[in-house]
This record gives structure tokens, sequence and C-alpha cells, in this order.
């Protein structure tokens, strides 16, 4: 219940500050003087604001977010001998792929699990599962720890967050475009807006973010392949291939919450269609990719 409500209360102050930002470019409606033809300079304005703007700033706060969503806790300092070895390792690893040490954490969660977030490479959060330190070996520990510190390195996070404002403008221009063009040529509506565009849009909209959705996890499972082959040059491509192993053998399943899944380290399984959708490749791909590369 927590987590359902910090997700309403984040959505509402994101749309709430893309509005007061949409009011201060002067963009207030999507048709031209006439109420007859689409203005589309300001129907841009608006799809990049709201496109790009909710993404940019959920990688803004996602450190916090995903504090509050996990129930993370920083180590500031380490009270025993496993928070220092995370600590010390996650300094060794910074240091070596030239990033700022980032944040260390971890969160109680019984799946063997970790991410990585934050909005600039130097400024990051690694977390990982009390399930991965239970199910982990030190030397698997460290390569998940790899894996993380080169998504960081890789800048992954900023990536993705401007393919997602690039999908999301995309798709609200051509839902709107849609909508405009049933309207008017359908429903025969000569000035303003009727019905039709709203539930057109509406519609439209969601089938194009799917569709578009393929775009953005086609990514994410791409970074999962180099942030693999990262943690392999961080840590060993012998312990990158461990890490991966023991993950394919948890019996757990990912407890990361939704909005968090693209961050993690666990993937999961899907038919020929799903994987379409799916942020991570299967597990077995990526050790037989791990295999081929060295």
């Amino acid at each position: 219940m927590k987590r359902v409500v910090l997700f309403i209360i984040t959505n509402l102050a994101i749309v709430f500050v893309l509005s007061i930002v949409l009011s201060l470019l002067g963009v207030g409606r999507i048709l031209d003087e006439q109420g007859v033809g689409l203005d589309l300079y300001n129907l841009t304005v608006f799809a990049a604001v709201f496109g790009f703007g909710g993404s940019l700033i959920s990688l803004a706060i996602s450190k916090w977010t995903a504090k509050r969503l996990t129930g993370a806790q920083v180590i500031t300092t380490p009270r025993n001998e496993v928070e220092a070895w995370l600590v010390q390792t996650v300094r060794k690893q910074a240091e070596i792929a030239g990033i700022g040490m980032p944040e260390v954490a971890i969160y109680n969660a019984p799946d063997v699990n970790a991410f990585a977030t934050g909005a600039r490479r130097n400024n990051a959060l690694v977390a990982v599962s009390t399930g991965l330190l239970q199910s982990m070996n030190r030397d698997e520990a460290e390569a998940v720890l790899a894996h993380e510190v080169s998504h960081v390195a890789n800048g992954d996070m900023i990536t993705l967050a401007l393919i997602q404002g690039v999908v999301n403008t995309f798709v609200i221009v051509a839902s709107r475009v849609v909508g405009h063009f049933v309207d008017r040529a359908v429903f025969k509506t000569e000035e303003g807006h009727g019905p039709a565009f709203y539930i057109t849009s509406i519609v439209t909209q969601i089938v194009f973010g799917i569709l578009a959705s393929i775009i953005v996890m086609w990514f994410s499972r791409q970074r999962e392949f180099r942030a693999d082959a990262g943690g392999a040059r961080l840590a060993g491509r012998e312990k990158m291939i461990a890490a991966l192993e023991k993950l394919k053998r948890s019996v757990n399943q990912p407890h990361l919450p939704d909005q968090m899944a693209a961050f993690g380290i666990s993937g999961g399984k899907g038919s020929s269609f799903m994987r379409l959708f799916m942020t991570h490749p299967p597990l077995d791909e990526r050790i037989e990719a791990l295999k081929r590369a060295y």
C-alpha cells in the first residue's frame, strides 16, 4: 500500500510541475487560433514536455524513489565485516571504472537481486538484497556488484531515460494526430474537438505506447549484455558466469517493485512473443554471450 501511495503522489507531483512548465511556455492548447487545425508547434512542445519531462524528473529522483520503494538502507559507516566488504569492493570497482563512489545500500528482500540507479555517473546508488548476501559467495557477489557498477559507468540509466523520452514524445504526437484525423474525417467535427478525438487519442496512445515499449525493452536487454561484459572485466569472467548461474538456480522470483524491475540484475523467461517486452535477456543467453566473448 505504501508503494502505491508513493507512486500516485510522485506522479501527481510530476504532472503538476509539467503543467506549470507548459503554462510558462505559453502552451495552452494544441489547436490553431481558429480551433480548426492542429498547431503542430504547440503539440510538439506539449508532447516533449510531458514525454521528456516525466522521464527526466523520474531519473532525477530515482535514488530517492528507489530507497523509499525498497527500504534500502545506505551504508554510511559499516557496522560489520560484510558491510565493510561491500563498500570496499564497490569503491575499488568504481575507481577502475572511472566513476565517482556510488552510495552502497542493502535492502531487505528474500530474492537474489541487486540494482543500480541515479541521474549521474558520479552520484549513483548500488544496492543489494539480503537474499543475495545470504545466497551468494564473495566471488559471485563481487561479480554482481561489478555488473551494477558497469551499468553506472555505461550511463545506462541516463540513456534509458532519454530513449523513453523520445518514445513518449512520439507516442503523444502520433496519437493526437490520429485522433484529430478521425475526429475531422470520420465524425466530421468542424471546430474544436469532439468525443471521438479524446477516445481515439487515448486508444491509440495505449496501442502506440505498447508498440513503442518494444524499442525501450530491446535497449534494456542490450544494456544487460554490456553490463555483464563490464562485470566480467571488473571482476573476472568466471565470477560473472558463476553469479549468473547462481541467479539461474535461484528459486525465488524477483521482488523489486515494477517501477524498478529494469534496474535489477535478475532476469526471467518468456515466450517468443513476450520476449519482446522483457527488460532482461534470459540468463542462458547472457551466460552463453559471456562464454563466446572470451
